[in-house]
């Protein structure tokens, strides 16, 4: 486990170089922000000002490596509009993405894995088959759509819950969360359901498809012609290895909510990095949009890690590939 380990951290290493250099040259090298922030009367020499104050006269290779200077000691540069720290203005906006994310892919995986596992145990039946119709709905539904829908159903015509906002929050070492406190918890409902309806529909297809492959092993035979129970059966032989598929998908779901949740923000008006980030690339705040994509590429190196641990606790011939290589 030990060598499994260093190796993907190497390979991370590489990663994150590789990356930095394409997010860099992808974005310093479009566009140019002065048009942005100085007035379109400003002088030559103001323009001139402007740009040795933000260090864009400097030739892009040299740009780069100041850049790759200041992220090695975790300064990802100063926002051109906000004058702030780019880092802080994302990691001021990351607890709310975070808790959307976590609170969609809770819904998703409690909801769909049971669903898939009904489904897929009771496929020729009414249930099952309309289980997987329900699903189709969660795939073929526009995203915005569905915000607008659940916006005009609960909010506006039921009233049970806020349309917007983040709601009322509480400290939990020292970062705001908003599911700690009721007020919160009503404002994350309908974004955390408009983000996970997909994400069910996708667990359920897996966990149905996953139900239908382990039904027809020899264990789950042998255990049935054994009499144990059902239920037992399903927890104990079936469901470990149905969760293989669903659990590898599932983290690599967790990493798009988490970078491109842009769509559900911008709708319920929740105040993450994806909103952030619109406003950013549309004023060209460059230290922004290349703190926002760093910070993304590593959240996705890290879940892809934990979820090849999770993947080796559930199948231990992943450890045995590992240690034979």
């Amino acid at each position: 486990m030990l060598v499994y380990v260093i190796r993907r951290l190497s390979q991370s290493l590489v990663v994150v170089a590789v990356m930095a250099a394409l997010v860099f040259v992808g974005v310093y090298a479009i566009g140019n922000p002065i048009d942005m922030m100085v007035s379109p009367d400003a002088t030559p020499a103001e323009m001139q000002a402007a740009m040795e104050r933000l260090g864009l006269d400097e030739p892009l290779w040299k740009q780069f490596f100041v850049f790759i200077g200041n992220m090695l000691q975790g300064d990802m540069g100063t926002s051109f509009v906000h004058n702030e720290p780019a880092l802080e203005l994302i990691l001021q906006r990351l607890p709310a993405t975070m808790e959307l994310a976590a609170c969609a892919m809770l819904i998703a995986t409690l909801v769909g894995v049971p669903l898939g596992v009904i489904a897929g145990l009771r496929s020729e039946g009414p249930t099952g088959k309309t289980i997987m119709a329900g699903s189709i709905f969660g795939f073929s539904l526009p995203n915005f759509w569905q915000g607008l829908m659940l916006i005009m159903l609960f909010a506006v015509i039921l009233g049970w819950l806020p349309a917007g906002g983040r709601g009322e929050t509480a400290p939990l070492f020292g970062v705001q969360i908003s599911f700690l406190t009721v007020d919160g918890l009503t404002h994350l409902l309908l974004p955390a359901i408009n983000v996970a309806l997909y994400k069910t529909a996708l667990v359920i297809r897996l966990a149905r498809a996953g139900t239908r492959e382990v039904m027809m092993m020899d264990y789950v035979k042998f255990a049935r012609a054994k009499g144990l129970h059902p239920r037992r059966v399903i927890l104990v032989h079936m469901l470990k290895n149905i969760l293989i598929p669903v659990v590898t998908v599932l983290g690599l779901e967790l990493g798009n909510v988490i970078a491109f949740a842009v769509v559900t923000e911008t709708v319920f008006a929740w105040p993450g990095m994806g909103k952030l980030l619109i406003d950013s690339i549309v004023n060209l705040d460059r230290p922004v949009v290349v703190a926002y994509l760093m910070l993304t590429v590593l959240v996705f190196i890290l879940i892809n890690f934990l979820v090849d641990l999770a993947y080796s606790a559930l199948d231990p011939r992943v450890r045995l590939t590992e240690s034979k290589g």
